[in-house]
């Protein structure tokens, strides 16, 4: 039996850094499309129109049910289907990042629906029609009272979800996105099944490194963001 070679995973840890950006860059489009996405679905459930928050609160149920894994092969193999069958448009041969995108986005937008809309709710409306009926117009009681306030409250739920979100995208590589987890898998097959240990502990490093950065960054910014509020509080 192969001995174990802790000198193997700072190779394998080098090996894999060049393929960080991949796993960054699916990332970063996941939350900015997701958000847009979570913003309209919050809307919805906020209105107090029972069409659009049934249609939204009925979305939101279905993708907290389904594993990442089955939508990542739903939309991987029946979209293209569904696309060719009822527009006659085929693209099976687009990037997988593009699938990869596009799944993330569905199950980031639902997550981030409920969050946005519970910390919407959880500011005192008052403050809403405090400002409108001091000359103030709607969206901008929303853009400066609601909205810096809601941000602070929803800052703890956001940074869990983007870590999550970060770890379900290992899961792209069962497509054949080459991101990092891609990339480690590529390194084992290559050994022929040898130094596997080694190189999914460089992948553990990698995304404990990650989930550090993103944990501390949104501490920072939380503080950040509070220091008025603890200021009127003390």
């Amino acid at each position: 039996m192969r001995p174990f070679n802790p000198l193997y995973i700072l190779e394998v840890f080098f090996e894999l850094l060049p393929f960080l950006p991949v796993t960054i860059l699916i990332l970063a489009g996941s939350v900015f499309f997701g958000s847009l996405l979570g913003f309209i679905l919050a809307k919805a459930k906020v209105s107090g129109r029972k069409t659009p928050r049934l249609l939204a609160d009925t979305y939101t149920a279905m993708m907290r049910c389904t594993p990442p894994i089955v939508l990542l092969f739903i939309v991987y193999y029946g979209l293209p289907e569904l696309l060719l069958s009822t527009l006659g448009l085929d693209i099976n041969n687009i990037e997988k990042g593009i699938f990869v995108l596009v799944t993330y986005t569905l199950l980031f937008g639902a997550t981030m629906s409920e969050i946005m809309r519970s910390s919407y709710e959880s500011i005192d409306k008052g403050q809403w029609e405090a400002a409108v009926s001091i000359g103030l117009s709607p969206f901008q009681a929303f853009y400066r009272i609601m909205l810096p306030q809601a941000t602070v409250v929803a800052l703890p739920n956001f940074c869990n979800v983007l870590i999550n979100l970060m770890k379900d995208g290992a899961l792209a590589f069962t497509i054949g996105l080459i991101d990092v987890m891609g990339k480690g898998t590529l390194i084992i097959s290559r050994n022929f099944g040898a130094y596997a240990l080694e190189t999914y502990i460089a992948l553990a490093l990698l995304y404990w490194g990650l989930t550090l950065i993103i944990e501390n960054s949104f501490g920072m910014l939380e503080k950040t963001l509070s220091r008025g509020k603890r200021s009127i509080a003390d």
